[in-house]
């Protein structure tokens, strides 16, 4: 049998099941009787139904078929289907009406083409919602099948009887309950002049994209009026709880600003009146971006009134210079007069000259390097940290004699050719910048107690940097106010005299301060909330669940999803180490399978490392004492810091997660500095390793976004907590364990350091926590009575 006879009786059979489904129900029996065998003898004949200038004739259809009474619409829209099956079963074009948006061509050249009346057309335009929610009507109806009325709240279909997780789900379910095409959806919610793309809304269905500007919150929400679904039912299913809006409108806040609000404001925003708007960035600037004590309020004023000395070259251990800018190499050979003397007018910092970073880079050789240089002799070693810290205070001692007096920072206008180290052993420059600190402040802090030890330490006998340099002196010029001519000469004539004379100045200094100094930072206010807590630690932890609440799909967020992964790893072995920055910081990583580094490598590089221990069946933590700010503490004697992470509260899920994909997600294929905790490689940002400025900044953002309760958006764990570091975790452990045990000696365990200082810095045990402990344990007595 030819294969066209088996293809021809195949179709003649589904022709057949068709006019019983379709057209039966509709018809009476003759009719189809009679349309049966006429659309079988179309395939027998291979022959095309009538045609009128490219249209079905149904007069001509009705006449074959006998039933030319009985061609009513309804019918031709059933019988439609088969007669264009049979037109694309014998490959041929399809009928005009079917191809909507193709023109009619004409017959003929004859033919007189006719200008298309202007509210013609041939796509098919939906009914649309007017602005008053009511239908509006096309003013021309379009050849073919009309358009499903749109009713504004459809009944459904069945019963809800699921509830889908996913967002692409819910909106599918939920359109197949009520019997929306996407098409008929888009054509029920969006009004007449608004601009949505259609696309946009089928790529929610398809799983492409997922809400995010404040348009596409409002189509969510009309969807969900249709459907009568609960207010902010789809809002619930987001992929990505986290992420901010886009499209608000802030005014003339500036592009950066903005960035930072976006996160922290609620979906409504735009139609909130306008004062409330103002009230709700009022409170976002004041409780999260800056946070809201007295120390982080003078804290945000200084920082606009920058002065300070910068030294870029000097490096930790070695004092070596790198290489400067031409603008500063030039200027070595300029005069006092054509060199730069007003740091103010560099945004308030600048480099320093070279003589003085020469002097700065033998003064960190010298505290720094193991073995002193013959001749020379030292009390005492910096660590890196600690060299760090005195470059920067020393820094802004001399940007404030550099300042302009009339400028902001109202310093004393010292031209920077004549900085020199040999000016801190006059009385008058440190009196001044004593008294300089009290009035910019308001009174004196611990700070500049330890700046009047430096200057002590400085000056000591025989052990001494300045005075072991009395070539320093060499370079000092007199200055009105501060330093007089017969000062000068005195120590020119007697060195080590005018060293004594100062050191026993700088003395009477520190304890005249010491008298009177305030504290102005105080370490707990940040997170005096989670202190007052019966338990601190949990109420912490608290942060943690919202990070896990509010986890993006990996699967369509990857970086956002590794960003929240690493907080959470951030919090979670803050909170079970205890470290300090540093040490957390720099702590490496060894994967599983490979061999960890050894302990002596790790005492040579200074720093931990989290590696897998077979014995153990654990992610172990290994950092050898020397990498500790207190190395020789009384709690190491000398042995490394060895721990076992537990495995609670899936801290190992998230951890191998994250080794195995995160990490690589955030280092997008940059060099890998080896650390556990990496940032997220941009195109403006291709150092993946942390410093302590960063580490910073991440762990406060973390709580800005998390941790913080919002009580405009709903987000965040905890109410009144306030930005702050990670040096706070060893506030948070310390207390809970002097809250549950009354030990300091415990307390200390957990941080790594010795009761006296946990007592001192640490620990925050009142009175009424002490009887409060006393109590519950006194009370077992009349409890069991």
């Amino acid at each position: 049998m030819p294969r066209e006879d088996i293809s021809s009786r195949h179709f003649q059979r589904k022709i057949s099941d068709f006019c019983e489904v379709r057209i039966a129900p509709i018809a009476s029996k003759r009719a189809l009787d009679n349309i049966r065998p006429y659309l079988i003898s179309l395939i027998i004949y291979r022959k095309s139904p009538p045609l009128l200038n490219g249209r079905i004739d149904w007069k001509a259809v009705g006449e074959a078929c006998g039933i030319e009474d009985e061609i009513t619409l309804e019918l031709k829209t059933h019988l439609r289907p088969g007669l264009d099956a049979i037109l694309r079963w014998l490959r041929m074009p399809p009928a005009a009406e079917d191809v909507r948006t193709t023109k009619r061509k004409p017959t003929s050249p004859k033919t007189v083409r006719r200008t298309p009346a202007p509210a013609a057309s041939a796509t098919r335009k939906p009914q649309r919602l007017g602005s008053d929610n009511t239908l509006a009507q096309s003013a021309s109806a379009s050849p073919g099948p009309q358009p499903k009325p749109i009713q504004e709240f459809p009944e459904p279909l069945f019963e809800a009887v699921d509830d889908p997780e996913s967002f692409q789900d819910a909106l599918i379910y939920q359109m197949r309950r009520f019997g929306d095409s996407y098409w008929q959806l888009y054509r029920a919610i969006i009004r007449l002049g608004e601009t949505f793309d259609h696309k946009t809304l089928l790529s929610w269905i398809q799983g492409e994209r997922a809400p995010r500007s404040i348009a596409s919150f409002d189509i969510l929400s009309r969807i969900e009026r249709r459907y009568r679904l609960a207010e902010g039912y789809f809002k619930a299913k987001l992929p990505h709880q986290a992420r901010s809006l886009n499209g608000h409108d802030l005014g003339d806040i500036s592009p950066v600003e903005r960035r930072r609000l976006a996160w922290h404001l609620p979906d409504d925003f735009g139609s909130l009146p306008f004062s409330k708007r103002e009230e709700i960035i009022d409170w976002v600037r004041r409780v999260i971006i800056s946070g809201s004590t007295d120390y982080r309020r003078y804290q945000a004023a200084a920082s606009k009134k920058r002065y300070a000395i910068r030294f870029p070259g000097i490096t930790y251990g070695g004092g070596s210079l790198s290489p400067r800018s031409p603008a500063l190499t030039s200027s070595a050979s300029l005069t006092a007069e054509e060199f730069l003397e007003d740091p103010d007018l560099l945004s308030g910092v600048v480099d320093a000259p070279q003589r003085l970073a020469m002097e700065m880079a033998d003064l960190i050789r010298f505290k720094t390097s193991t073995l002193t240089a013959i001749g020379f002799q030292r009390n005492g070693v910096w660590g890196e940290e600690t060299a760090s810290q005195k470059i920067e205070h020393l820094g802004l001692m001399f940007g404030a004699l550099a300042a302009s007096p009339a400028g902001i920072v109202k310093g004393r206008g010292v031209p920077l050719s004549q900085l020199t180290f040999g000016l801190l052993i006059f009385p008058g420059v440190w009196d001044w910048y004593l008294q300089w600190r009290e009035q910019r402040r308001g009174f004196y802090t611990k700070w500049e107690e330890d700046m009047l030890m430096v200057a002590q330490a400085l000056t000591r006998a025989e052990v001494g940097w300045i005075r072991q340099h009395p070539e320093l002196l060499k370079n000092v010029r007199p200055i009105e106010g501060l330093i007089a001519p017969e000062e000068i000469e005195f120590a020119s004539r007697d060195w080590h005299g005018a060293c004594d004379a100062f050191h026993r100045h700088a003395a009477n200094r520190s304890k005249e301060v010491q008298r009177v100094m305030r504290v102005h930072r105080d370490p707990f206010e940040p997170i005096m909330v989670i202190l007052e807590a019966d338990s601190p630690l949990a109420e912490y932890r608290k942060i943690t669940d919202e990070i896990l609440k509010r986890m993006p799909d990996e699967h369509l967020y990857p970086r956002p999803a590794a960003e929240a992964v690493r907080s959470f790893l951030i919090l979670r072995l803050g909170l079970h180490l205890g470290l300090r920055q540093k040490n957390l910081r720099q702590l490496r990583v060894c994967p599983r399978g490979h061999f960890p580094t050894a302990e002596r490598r790790l005492e040579d590089m200074k720093c931990g490392e989290l590696r897998w221990s077979d014995r153990e069946r654990g992610w172990e933590v290994l950092i050898p004492s020397v990498a500790f700010k207190n190395s020789g503490s009384s709690f190491f004697g000398q042995k490394p810091f060895r721990l076992i992470l537990p495995d609670l509260l899936d801290l190992y899920h998230y951890l191998d997660a994250y080794l195995d994909r995160h990490r690589g997600v955030l280092l997008a294929g940059t060099k890998d500095p080896g650390t556990l905790f990496v940032k997220t490689v941009k195109t403006t940002s291709t150092d993946a390793a942390y410093d302590s400025t960063t580490f910073y900044e991440a762990w406060r953002t973390v709580i800005q976004r998390y941790g913080i309760y919002n009580p405009y958006t709903g987000r965040g764990a905890i109410k009144g907590l306030l930005p702050h570091g990670p040096h706070n975790v060893r506030d948070i452990l310390a207390t809970h364990i002097l809250k549950q045990t009354g030990s300091y000696e415990q307390a200390s365990y957990a941080i790594q350091d010795t009761p006296d200082v946990v007592q001192q810095h640490y620990g925050r045990f009142l009175p009424q926590d002490k009887a409060a402990l006393a109590a519950k344990i006194l009370n077992q007595v009349w409890e069991a009575a």
